[in-house]
């Protein structure tokens, strides 16, 4: 039987009076993938911190946590800094948070071999060629002296991983590394994960809240709740056994059950259209050119797009298809170069967008937290957009609307005195639909709003916009790379590629029989865990 490369003996982790980690047992085999399943403050991000002697200031470890047999616990920092990075690599789940925006990718994968294998300048920048290469970014397209900047997301999740690997690890932790990522790039970087972890004998620890794409890659998965091991096992065994109510609980909420028809909906199919696009163009400036003026880049190609009231609308496509693109240019946020937007019956672009219009649609965004003032308290967070309002209520009036919002989201009025930090992930996306609601919007626009949730909270969020649209009539229009949401949430699903609408129909039906060669190819990309499972139970049987 293989030695464990990593044994992870009762490790336990005690911060401010509090149980961070409580007894966590583990191993991981040379050449096999271990997931970490669980929700936010679960402990499986902490898990990895303490692998690595990050756990934070103040924090009390115990335990045996053994590499090749080395407890890292009694390791002291001189050798824990020769472990990150040299024997241990780390991906993150932002690259650009992880990757130094002033250095070329060539720079930043070759630090990692001069740092821990001792190589001179130029062997270190061979050896980051090679890496690059074999992550699929070869120096005849993608040249070392790049930055990060000019990469895209999946690309630049490419370099991380790359220089994660440069110095030969034998341990590789990659923490969410696919979760703001399309359905496309998410499979080829789980694709790589796969072929270094094989060919290489690595061991990976994959942390992620996504059930199906942990089915799809690890070999083994433990499931933790409140800092402690629930439930481990392999991969097949565990999915088909479930004994504890909490892994049932992550299942039932990550199968999100199909929309039913549109035929069942609430739209009277004779209104006229609540939003409307007509061939609606939008420009970049393109790249200069030697001889001659730059030729613009056509971001979003003559899209026609309808939104009626209490209709819920999917807007799908991989990074850079044009539908963040186009949706700025439905919310008036950008100009346009052709076409026009109609809302509610009135031109409703950059420069023809009065306020009693603005407030009509309202928007939001994936990371709530990226759009408040942390300085502010809630209750100024969802009053905000009230500047809308000509006749905006004031004093105790204005505070009683705020609670109100607050009830209508499942939070107390309360919470209005507090501040974001103190609200998980889930309740800070409850506040930005709150803010979003206040000026009793027509149409609420949800940019990705779900994407990066636990799937027990993206339930939660999901199930309260349902109950949002039955009691208030609102109109959705979800923009989104994740498949399994658009086919839970909508009635209607466009499907973009290049800047244009390459199909669209009813959801159910696309989802049916697509048309398109590129649908087809996003809905193959999408993870699913009852097809994961089927095809980890063909192999055994193989």
């Amino acid at each position: 039987m293989t030695a464990p490369l990593l044994s992870i003996e009762n490790l336990s982790l005690r911060l401010d009076g509090r149980d961070i980690l409580r007894s966590v047992s583990l191993t991981l085999a040379p050449g096999r993938v271990l997931g970490l399943v669980g929700e936010s403050g679960s402990g499986k991000s902490m898990t990895a911190l303490a692998v690595l002697g990050l756990a934070p200031p103040g924090a009390t470890a115990t335990g045996r946590v053994l590499l090749d047999g080395e407890d890292l616990l009694q390791a002291g920092e001189r050798r824990m800094r020769s472990v990150r990075g040299g024997d241990v690599g780390l991906v993150f789940q932002e690259p650009m948070t992880a990757l130094d925006p002033l250095q070329t990718i060539g720079d930043q994968v070759a630090e990692a071999v001069r740092l821990h294998r001792g190589a001179s300048r130029a062997e270190a920048r061979r050896a980051a060629a090679a890496m690059l290469e074999r992550v699929g970014l070869p120096a005849a397209r993608f040249p070392l002296s790049r930055h990060p900047h000019e990469l895209s997301g999946g690309q630049r999740q490419r370099v991380a991983i790359a220089a994660a690997m440069a110095a030969g690890p034998r341990l590789l932790i990659a923490d969410e590394p696919t979760t703001a990522l399309d359905v496309t790039t998410q499979a080829r970087i789980l694709d790589l994960l796969r072929q270094v972890t094989r060919e290489d004998g690595v061991g990976l620890i994959l942390i992620s809240h996504d059930l199906a794409v942990v089915a799809d890659l690890a070999d083994d998965i433990a499931i933790l709740k409140d800092g402690e091991v629930v439930e481990a096992g392999e991969t097949l065994s565990l999915f088909r056994e479930l004994r504890h109510p909490y892994s049932r609980a992550l299942v039932e909420a990550s199968a999100l059950r199909p929309r039913p028809p549109p035929g069942t909906a609430s739209r009277t199919v004779d209104a006229p259209p609540l939003l409307e696009a007509a061939g609606l163009i939008r420009e970049h400036n393109g790249a200069r050119r030697l001889w001659g003026p730059a030729r613009p880049f056509r971001a979003v190609d003559g899209v026609d797009l309808t939104l009626h009231a209490g209709e819920r609308v999917g807007l799908v496509g991989e990074s850079g298809s044009g539908k963040s693109t186009l949706l700025r240019a439905l919310l008036a946020l950008d100009d346009i170069q052709g076409g026009a937007v109609r809302l509610d019956g009135r031109r409703f672009e950059r420069r023809r967008a009065p306020a009693d219009l603005r407030r009509k649609i309202q928007v939001v965004f994936q990371d709530p937290y990226g759009s408040f003032d942390p300085r502010w308290k809630v209750a100024d967070l969802i009053a905000e957009p009230l500047r809308l309002s000509p006749d905006a209520p004031i004093g105790a009036a204005r505070r009683r609307r705020v609670e109100a919002m607050l009830e209508q989201v499942g939070l107390k009025p309360a919470d209005a005195d507090r501040r974001p930090h103190a609200f998980s992930g889930g309740q800070r996306q409850r506040i930005a639909i709150a803010r979003a609601l206040i000026v009793e919007p027509q149409i609420l626009a949800l940019d990705e709003a779900v994407s990066a949730l636990d799937v027990r909270v993206r339930a939660q969020i999901l199930s309260l916009l349902d109950d949002l649209s039955e009691r208030l009539g609102l109109a959705y229009l979800f923009v989104t790379h994740d498949l399994s949401v658009v086919r839970a949430a909508t009635d209607r699903l466009l499907v973009m590629q290049n800047g244009k609408v390459v199909e669209t129909g009813e959801t159910a039906a696309v989802f049916a029989a697509p048309r398109h060669p590129y649908t087809r190819t996003l809905l193959a990309a999408t993870p699913d865990l009852e097809r994961a499972l089927a095809a980890r139970a063909a192999q055994v049987a193989l």
